[in-house]
């Protein structure tokens, strides 16, 4: 049986795992968990204990088999219960992480199979985010960055590496929403920034900064 901080702490080493090919660091756990570096190693050690990870001081952490299987639970109710929010009680996509935070904790194998029956088993989150299945599989997903298409490219827009409010509620404004097409149409050498064509509608700048947080992937022009 784990905690919810216990969850919490599992769940943000699979994010830091999946960034690195070496052990996390404590120091990175810290500034996600917004706790001091001795705490999270007080929290290290007791998920050492039950065989969550493996953890040695100075050396970083690094999920076990168990702690990963785990993890990818939290994640799946996590992402589950975001579909629901949205498709089923219309939530806005940039109000739905924090009730999924509280959401993902419950503790019912047999409420979470019937709420992804219930959903029609979806495959990704409201923010394209893959969900992983009953045996922890995620779905494949190929994307590239938007800063990293060129010039002419025409793309859609499947997901999102920045999951704040503000920054939902920007590309929301922006009319950048999920399955939306885009058509590089000029690339800023000074800044980088890039001048696009949504769909049908006019042209938009979009700064560099944005453009490395919306995944996207090749349509054929």
């Amino acid at each position: 049986m784990t905690s919810f901080t216990e969850e919490n702490y599992l769940k943000i080493i699979y994010k830091l795992s999946a960034e690195t090919d070496s052990e996390v660091s404590t120091n990175a756990v810290a500034e996600l968990t917004l706790t001091k570096a001795a705490s999270v190693s007080d929290m290290l050690r007791k998920l050492s204990e039950k065989q969550l990870v493996n953890y040695q001081k100075y050396q970083g952490v690094r999920l076990t088999e168990l702690g990963e299987a785990v993890a990818l639970k939290v994640i799946r109710k996590h992402r589950l219960w975001e579909v629901f929010l949205v498709e089923k009680l219309g939530f806005n996509w940039d109000e739905v992480h924090e009730i999924a935070e509280q959401l993902e904790h419950i503790d019912s194998e047999e409420l979470v199979e019937r709420l992804d029956e219930f959903l029609g088993f979806p495959k990704f989150d409201p923010h394209g985010d893959p969900i992983p299945d009953t045996f922890g599989i995620m779905p494949e997903l190929r994307y590239q960055n938007l800063s990293e298409i060129t010039v002419g490219q025409s793309v859609v827009m499947v997901g999102v590496s920045e999951h704040s409010a503000t920054f939902l509620q920007y590309l929301a404004k922006m009319g950048l929403t999920l399955g939306c097409h885009i058509v590089v149409k000029e690339l800023n050498d000074f800044d980088k920034s890039l001048n696009v064509k949504l769909g049908d509608l006019s042209n938009h700048f979009i700064s560099h900064e944005v453009a490395k947080n919306l995944l996207v992937k090749s349509v054929k022009n």
